[in-house]
């Protein structure tokens, strides 16, 4: 027998057994902790009706982390997240469990989550369907990734590409640009990030107090790896990278335009990789989504993001909704409308 049901987040952390499948150490990503989740829904969406999604069949679990409107339920996510995705303790019950997630959702009318790693995307999507609902599954957005293989910083560094490795060589051998790596935060090393931030092409910061105490809660881990570029003592590059489970992910950089000449932000970077590579002895690195044409002189493969749109037909307030999923399904294979939303329905 499945008992479903639906946590606030606060009554979820009092659950040992979210508590133990939602940990760190446990968890993939700071993105799959309950701790992290927490602090995401009370610092960026105040307000908003933050909770997870939870079923149980014995031992075996899955939970779904998501916010609700009155449009429906979304993923629990903002800019800050890699990844928004449900997670589970048992393989093999898996879809069982979610598809009595989804049914939990029916009330809701409408579902839309992203950013889903294939797998997770690929089980959601059959899952909603399990339960009745019509639902599709398209690539919302990429994910670029470093897979070191038991490599060492030399000897990834030896395969990236030449303008970058002479870049380094170059700028570096001048010795105009200071690093420092610091793994303790320390609030005059984070002034200096903020200042380089407001100082770069990048837009205004979302939720700066976020950040800062996420960095915090990092350091206080072991898995804060904050990077500071200077020039005669001014900060001029910044970056902010988590490590955990095996994984450097970086979260953010920026660096000061007018310092670009001495290429502070590249010499940085390759700082913070031989930092991960050779100390910390990650076996990936995760450059989180978007498509940046810089990041593939430092990555070597490119994950996709998926997004499912969902339904339930009987929702007469998103008919809306399903009517441009069910088109957009028409346009595609030119079937009619009640064709296209049977076989939205039977195949998402």
């Amino acid at each position: 027998m499945v008992a479903v049901y639906h946590a606030e987040l606060a009554e979820a952390q009092a659950d040992a057994d979210i508590a133990a499948l939602m940990a760190r150490g446990t968890a993939r990503s700071p993105f799959d902790r309950l701790d992290w989740l927490r602090m995401l829904a009370d610092a960026c969406l105040p307000g908003e009706r933050c909770f997870l999604a939870v079923a149980r069949d014995g031992d075996a679990m899955a939970v779904l982390p998501l916010m609700q409107d009155n449009d429906g339920v979304r993923s629990l996510a903002n800019w800050y997240s890699f990844t928004a995705r449900p997670v589970w303790n048992a393989e093999s019950k898996a879809p069982r469990l979610l598809a009595a997630i989804a049914q939990s959702l029916t009330p809701a009318g409408a579902a839309r989550l992203s950013a889903l790693p294939e797998m997770e995307a690929q089980a959601m999507a059959a899952a909603l369907r399990e339960a009745g609902w019509i639902a599709q599954m398209a690539q919302c957005d990429v994910n670029h990734i470093l897979n070191l293989r038991g490599r060492s910083f030399a000897e990834y560094w030896t395969a990236r590409p030449g303008a970058l490795r002479e870049t380094v060589r170059r700028k570096g051998k001048k010795g105009v640009v200071a690093l420092r790596i610091a793994s303790v935060f320390d609030p005059a090393d984070w002034d200096a990030y903020e200042t380089v931030y407001r100082l770069s092409w990048k837009p205004g910061e979302g939720s700066p107090a976020f950040l800062r105490q996420w960095a915090e809660d990092e350091s206080a881990a072991g898995s804060l790896r904050l990077g500071i570029a200077e020039i005669k003592g001014q900060p001029v590059a910044a970056q902010f990278w988590t490590v955990e489970a095996g994984t450097a992910f970086i979260h953010k950089l920026a660096h000061d335009e007018r310092a670009k000449a001495h290429s502070p932000g590249t010499l940085l970077s390759a700082a913070m990789f031989e930092q991960v590579i050779d100390r910390d002895g990650v076996a990936l690195v995760d450059f989180g989504t978007g498509n940046d044409p810089y990041k593939r002189d430092w990555m070597e493969a490119v994950r996709p993001r998926f997004a499912i749109e969902a339904y339930r037909a009987g929702a007469v307030r998103h008919w809306k909704g399903l009517a441009r999923l069910v088109g957009r399904r028409v346009l595609r294979g030119g079937a009619s409308g009640e064709q296209a939303l049977v076989s939205a329905r039977a195949a998402g």
